[in-house]
C-alpha cells in the first residue's frame, strides 16, 4: 500500500509548484520605451521581476517531489524485484511518462526564469527607430505549470502502481 503521507507531502509540493509557475505567468517582465531628460536617446526600463522567483521557486519545489518520489520507490530499478504482472507494467509505463512531463516542466520553468531576467541593454538615438525591448513570450510558465500538473497527476499513479507491485506476494522460485 503506497503511503499516504509521502502522497500528501509530493501533492503539496506539486500544489505549491503549481500556484509559483501561474504566480510567474501572471508577473512576467514587461518594458516601456522611455525618453532620456536632455530627449537625446531612448532606452527601454523593466518593471519588477518576481516572475523570476516564482519560476526558479517552482523549479525546485517540482524538483523536491520528483526527487521524493524517485527515493521512496528506489528510481524503480533498485532494491527487491517486482511481480510481474499488470501493476508493474503500468508503473513502467507512468515511471517513463513521468520523467517525460518532469523534464519538459522543468525546461519550461528554466527557461522561463532565465528569459524572464534577461533584460536589452542598448540604447538608440532620437532619431534612430525605438529599441527592441525583449520580454519573455507569453505562455512559457503556463507551460510549466501545465507539465507540473500532468507531473502530479502521474507521479501519483506511479506511486500506487509501484506501491501495489511492490508488495504483492513473493515469487515462488
Amino acid at each position: 500500500m503506497a503511503s499516504k503521507i509521502v502522497s500528501a507531502i509530493v501533492f503539496v509540493f506539486n500544489l505549491v509548484a503549481f500556484g509559483l509557475a501561474v504566480a510567474a505567468e501572471q508577473r512576467r517582465s514587461t518594458a516601456t520605451v522611455v525618453q532620456d531628460t536632455e530627449v537625446q536617446y531612448n532606452y527601454c526600463v523593466y518593471d519588477s521581476d518576481r516572475a523570476t522567483g516564482y519560476g526558479i521557486g517552482a523549479f525546485f519545489f517540482s524538483v523536491a517531489s520528483q526527487l521524493l518520489i524517485m527515493l521512496v520507490s528506489r528510481c524503480f530499478c533498485c532494491g527487491k524485484p517486482l511481480k510481474p504482472g499488470g501493476s508493474r507494467a503500468l508503473a513502467l509505463v507512468l515511471f517513463i511518462v513521468s520523467w517525460m512531463f518532469f523534464l519538459i516542466a522543468e525546461t519550461c520553468l528554466l527557461a522561463g526564469s532565465v528569459e524572464n531576467a534577461y533584460h536589452t541593454k542598448y540604447r538608440t538615438m532620437f532619431m534612430d527607430n525605438p529599441p527592441d525591448c525583449q520580454t519573455l513570450r507569453k505562455g512559457v510558465f503556463a507551460a510549466g505549470a501545465s507539465f507540473v500538473f500532468f507531473n502530479a497527476i502521474v507521479s501519483q499513479f506511479y506511486y500506487f502502481f509501484y506501491s501495489s507491485a511492490a508488495q504483492a506476494s513473493p515469487l515462488p522460485y
